[in-house]
């Protein structure tokens, strides 16, 4: 395989940079995004000095898509590494095991993705000591000292609260914490976490990052050599590695991220404002509306506010007729798919919401209809 051409410039902007992100330098009757290169071993003669050995430890075609959402994540900057995983949860995994050891402290949000919970347990398993507080607020502040990793997800997920990470990880750097942040809901085009001063940028790719529905992914993106190595090394010893199709299919995918990026956050927008002026009070969230408490951290360091909205109905029955009355919006869980979904959150019983608390992720569908089907569901679910 080719060896990739160079990154893009700084000055590149987000559609010219994905399309283009990690494309190999052209070569006359090559096609401009090879295929997956399905391979558990590669020929090795002599001393293993090349940069494939064997499919547990790189692959081509990883090697493509690392290098284009590095691109994404911190345009123009060298020395920054991307590594990519068999899903969100594995990428979530590789930086909290890998950094930190008993005795250790970390702090999380309490109201962050739902299987943080599951997290926390394990890490207390290992003798780590871990302390929660609120996304909203900075709160985790107040809980950072003497902990050796801060892990931010903002916006939070699915309470849509947001965070100030460049006064969080400032002040983390100055306690002598690691900072990490989930940026699975803003994508690299909405948000940037290294350069707000985050140590890792870490996201599921199984939502708008490929946003078709159709795989599972994750990542991680960080400049610190010595920390990536032993995400690298974690990566290798639990095997939490991408299929060669997956990698394959995440990397075509992002060729339509800013045309997905730009429609759905539109149609979000659009959503969130029929239903902050529907007559019932239903508690809307988007950190895109003005008078939403977000709204002014996220203004300042999101270039996009993402394609989740999140309300709340008066009671569980009137949630579970709504989404059954809905026609463009399937119920089902994750986001960021082209395909509107929305469920009732509180189905899982591990976020604390209440019982009438909706999720929609809103897809690419023409914002006039998802508008009138959201307030027909809401009228014929009234009765």
């Amino acid at each position: 395989m080719s060896d990739p051409g160079p990154q893009g410039l700084p000055s590149d902007g987000d559609g010219t940079r994905a399309v283009r992100a990690g494309l190999p330098a052209p070569v006359k009757y090559e096609p401009t995004l090879p295929g997956p290169v399905f391979a558990a071993h590669f020929h090795l003669p002599g001393e293993p000095t090349g940069p494939y050995t064997y499919g547990r430890d790189e692959n081509p075609t990883w090697t493509l898509l690392e290098r284009a959402v590095g691109e994404l994540e911190a345009p123009g900057e060298d020395g920054v590494e991307t590594l990519v995983f068999a899903s969100g949860m594995a990428a979530i995994s590789s930086v909290l095991f890998s950094r930190l050891r008993s005795g250790d402290a970390v702090v999380l949000p309490s109201d962050g993705y739902q299987a943080l919970p599951l997290v926390r347990a394990q890490l207390e398993a290992y003798g780590i000591e871990v302390r929660t507080a609120p996304t909203g607020g900075d709160a985790q502040l107040d809980v950072l000292d003497g902990a050796r990793l801060l892990w931010i997800e903002t916006p939070s997920n699915p309470g849509l609260d947001v965070c100030d990470i460049r006064r969080l990880a400032a002040e983390a750097h100055a306690r002598g914490a690691l900072v990490a942040v989930d940026n699975t809901l803003a994508t690299p085009l909405g948000q940037r976490p290294l350069e707000l001063g985050a140590d890792f940028s870490v996201a599921s790719g199984t939502k708008q990052l490929t946003g078709h529905g159709d795989l599972l992914l994750g990542y991680v993106t960080g400049r610190d050599a010595e920390a990536m190595s032993a995400v690298r090394r974690w990566r290798k010893i639990v095997g939490a590695i991408p299929g060669p199709m997956e990698a394959w299919l995440a990397h075509r995918s992002l060729a339509t991220l800013h045309l997905r990026v730009e429609r759905q956050s539109a149609n979000a927008l659009a959503v969130a404002e029929a239903l902050r002026d529907w007559p019932e009070e239903l508690g809307v969230r988007y950190p895109g509306l003005p008078a939403d408490p977000s709204y002014a951290i996220a203004s300042r360091q999101m270039r996009g506010f993402g394609c989740v909205v999140s309300f709340t109905l008066p009671t569980r029955a009137r949630a579970e007729r709504f989404l059954d009355t809905l026609r463009l919006v399937d119920d089902a869980t994750s986001f960021g798919g082209v395909r509107s979904t929305a469920e009732r959150r509180g189905r899982w019983g591990g976020d604390a919401v209440p019982e009438g608390f909706i999720r929609m992720s809103v897809g690419a569908e023409d914002p006039e209809d998802l508008v009138a089907d959201l307030l027909r569901a809401l009228d014929e679910s009234a009765g």
